[in-house]
């Protein structure tokens, strides 16, 4: 059957599906605020730490004191609103710039699931999630039962990059031929009821890692096809509920649980409304009025337009990382904003040398009287982090009085299992070179190989 494009762009469909995924992302969400503040969290990652670790070309968003905890209010106002469907332009674009705020305050706590959640929020500005089952459709009294197909598409587009990328990033060498890192990690879970024996074989290991490449590769496909869908959901959930258990990576299982019902049919989705109207008092027939949502044509063409360069971006930044020499997983060059989940195990030392360039007076600093534990630990095997603290120590110095100051690290990283080695060139003076989107040529070359992509 032949596929033609404007026929495509000109198709509707049930808008259920999109409000059911509006009121499921607002409800995740507002548990995982909620979840962070409880934690204590916003005190310990942002109101505590001397310094805080800027992302290239963001170094002006910082944490702004208490005044942090207004930002994370905010965020969370925006998604009970989102989750109702009320004013919903103006809670999703504040959810995306409030989030998306807290995500770059500190590089520490940077995760991938971070960076979907503010692309996801980003492309449901443009989406019409509020047409339908809304308390702005409500008091409007216009209630659009079917959108453009499209407008359901791209989050299901988002999502298989997200899978599909996870999945490439897998198939390296460390990852299928010495089952590294799960080698390292799963050993550790001896504790776990039932799977903690398991757990120590080396056969579980290399399982987990083919398992683990084989889901990722295949999953979106198996979600877009009706017979294979609840089978498909099924691993969905094993897959993510396993996760959870094993590993502490917070809501994102759940996130990509409940994300992936996109795929089912108006059908079911209408059944998850009938049950949330059933709970909550809510005659969802006055929803339901036939009436179809269309976009102007110039908006239609904008709108699309805009979507097709979107996506191509997200199809080709995750391969910026060939335009470096050396490894990756060593270098990190392109490492970030790539879906490369839970791929290495990378431990380090970093200890900081002061020196005066013209009396050869010098010192060493300890860490712990700049940094938490956990940016330490951040910082040790990270080239950017390693270079950005460099010029905070420089600049700290300097207006303590110090001058002349050359900046020195002894570095030594240890990857996926390998012996530690040198990681920083020691003769570089660190406060003389430049944040860029350069190679580091400061980096000691990678011993090893990993093959793969």
């Amino acid at each position: 059957m032949k596929f033609n494009l404007n026929e495509y762009f000109k198709k509707h469909t049930e808008a259920a599906p999109l409000a059911v995924f509006r009121v499921f992302f607002g409800l995740m969400m507002l548990t995982s605020i909620i979840r962070f503040w409880s934690y204590g969290w916003i005190d310990k990652l942002y109101i505590q730490p001397k310094f805080f670790f800027s992302f290239y070309g963001f170094e002006w968003v910082k944490p702004i004191g208490a005044y942090t905890y207004a930002v994370f209010f905010i965020c969370g106002i925006s998604t009970i609103l989102i989750t109702l469907g009320f004013k919903y332009k103006i809670a999703i674009v504040t959810f995306f710039l409030s989030f998306t705020y807290i995500e770059l305050m500190d590089k520490t706590t940077y995760l991938n699931h971070y960076y979907f959640i503010s692309l996801l929020s980003f492309i449901m500005i443009f989406l019409p999630a509020n047409a339908y089952y809304s308390l702005d459709a409500k008091i409007k009294g216009t209630s659009f039962q079917y959108i453009p197909s499209w407008t359901i598409d791209v989050i299901k587009l988002l999502l298989g990059i997200v899978y599909f990328y996870a999945g490439l990033a897998k198939l390296n060498s460390d990852w299928l031929l010495d089952a590294m890192p799960l080698k390292i990690w799963l050993p550790s879970k001896y504790d776990i009821p039932f799977l903690g024996d398991i757990l120590q074989k080396e056969w579980a290991h290399y399982l987990f890692s083919y398992s683990g490449a084989i889901y990722d590769l295949t999953i979106p496909f198996l979600l877009l096809y009706r017979k294979t869908r609840p089978f498909a959901f099924v691993m969905v959930v094993v897959f993510h509920v396993l996760t959870r258990v094993l590993f502490p990576i917070g809501m994102f299982p759940y996130i990509m649980i409940i994300s992936t019902l996109v795929f089912f049919n108006s059908v079911f989705h209408h059944k998850i409304l009938d049950f949330i109207s059933k709970i909550c008092k809510i005659n969802k027939s006055k929803f339901d009025t036939n009436k179809v949502l269309k976009f102007s044509y110039v908006k239609n063409k904008i709108l699309i337009s805009f979507f097709l360069i979107f996506f191509m971006i997200q199809l080709f930044f995750p391969f910026r990382y060939l335009i470096y020499p050396g490894e990756l997983f060593w270098t990190e060059e392109g490492y970030r904003f790539s879906w490369r989940v839970m791929l290495m195990e990378k431990a380090g030392y970093a200890n900081f040398k002061i020196v005066n360039s013209e009396t050869k007076e010098r010192f060493y600093v300890d860490n712990d009287d700049f940094l938490t534990a956990f940016q330490q630990k951040q910082m040790a095997s990270q080239p950017d982090f390693i270079l950005e603290y460099a010029h905070y120590l420089k600049e700290h110095f300097e207006s303590q009085g110090h001058q002349n100051i050359q900046v020195f690290v002894e570095s030594y990283v240890a990857l996926n299992g390998r012996l530690s080695t040198l990681y920083i060139d020691p003769k570089v003076d660190l406060g003389k070179q430049k944040e860029s989107l350069k190679h580091k040529k400061w980096i000691i070359p990678f011993k090893d190989e990993i093959k793969g992509l």
